[in-house]
């Protein structure tokens, strides 16, 4: 079965799985197929549009934008792989998120946005109703866009500008990042009333940094996934980690060290110990019965095992469930 074939067969099992979806990797779209694409939009009957590593003008990507501003259907954008190519197209973005009004998952990993880049999608991604999950991993970001991404996650009980808050962020590989910016993520994150999911991955953080993040893990009542798999590690962070989740309860359910110098047995008991209190939780919920708090939200992990693999929340705050990414 040749590759064309192959994707035709993926697309409809796709369309049959999640209706009302459009997934298309790695392919030079022409103007007819973007048509298509613009006008499913526009008629919204899309809820899920990943043009994952595709080829497209500039004339053609203004055009997914404007549908994209006109849907009221869309749940899930990904635009993952070097599509948002230029500071041209993250204005056209920046300007279809702020009349967009569904979007609650945008995917832009792999995109060379830079600090400009964030600088020009921040307002509409500050601002957006329903935005809850971000992935901006391995997008040349620095310290500034870091500082405009905390913003994003508004301290407990404050007031902020962002309706919502981020309940997952994807920040894989961005090295650009130094220790004064991942610092102030930690603080961010420990004050965070809605973070569930932060995947830092890939980025060359050690051990210091990583003590920081383990202050944060402890401090904040909602972070349930950390992955730190290739960031530099050491057995002296998995002695703070362990000591963290022995000794004081935290939210933290899966913590992710693969790919750093720590022994497979601190790994293990780190696990086993995130294992026993994930079973607790479940007994304890089960004798509160009717006590538990009315529409606490479900969620679904999975775990990836490299670069290119998401950690998809495929539950949102709003109530509606979201739609996986399946990587191919």
């Amino acid at each position: 079965m040749g590759s064309a074939e192959t994707l035709n067969v993926i697309r409809r099992t796709f369309t049959k799985m999640l209706p009302g979806s459009i997934q298309i990797t790695g392919e030079a779209l022409s103007g007819a197929e973007i048509k298509d694409i613009c006008d499913s939009l526009k008629e919204n009957s899309v809820r899920l549009l990943s043009v994952r590593g595709c080829q497209l003008s500039d004339r053609d990507f203004g055009r997914v934008c404007r549908g994209v501003a006109e849907s009221h259907t869309l749940v899930q954008l990904n635009l993952n792989l070097g599509v948002v190519s230029t500071i041209n197209r993250t204005k056209q973005l920046a300007d279809a998120l702020k009349t967009n009004r569904s979007i609650q998952t945008l995917f832009l990993h792999g995109s060379p946005l830079l600090d400009a880049g964030l600088v020009t999608l921040n307002t509409a991604l500050s601002t957006h109703p329903s935005l809850v999950s971000l992935d901006l991993g391995d997008c040349m970001l620095g310290d500034e866009a870091l500082r405009l991404i905390c913003g994003m996650l508004p301290p407990d009980g404050a007031k902020s500008a962002f309706p919502t808050g981020l309940r997952e962020l994807t920040l894989s590989a961005n090295p650009s990042i130094t220790t004064k910016g991942w610092a102030r993520l930690a603080i961010a994150v420990a004050h965070s009333s809605q973070l569930r999911v932060l995947n830092l991955d890939y980025n060359p953080l050690g051990d210091q940094i990583a003590g920081m993040l383990a202050v944060a893990v402890a401090s904040s009542r909602t972070l349930e996934v950390l992955d730190l798999e290739g960031t530099g590690l050491t057995n002296q962070s998995a002695q703070v980690f362990l000591d963290m989740v022995e000794n004081y309860p935290t939210c933290l359910r899966v913590l992710v060290l693969a790919e750093n110098a720590i022994s497979p047995e601190l790994q293990q008991q780190i696990s086993d110990l995130l294992s026993e209190g994930e079973e607790e939780d479940e007994k304890e919920g089960e004798a509160r019965g009717s006590e538990r708090t009315p529409g606490r939200e479900k969620t679904t992990w999975v775990p990836h095992s490299n670069s290119h693999s998401q950690m998809v929340l495929l539950t949102s705050g709003l109530g509606e469930s979201l739609l996986a990414e399946t990587e191919m």
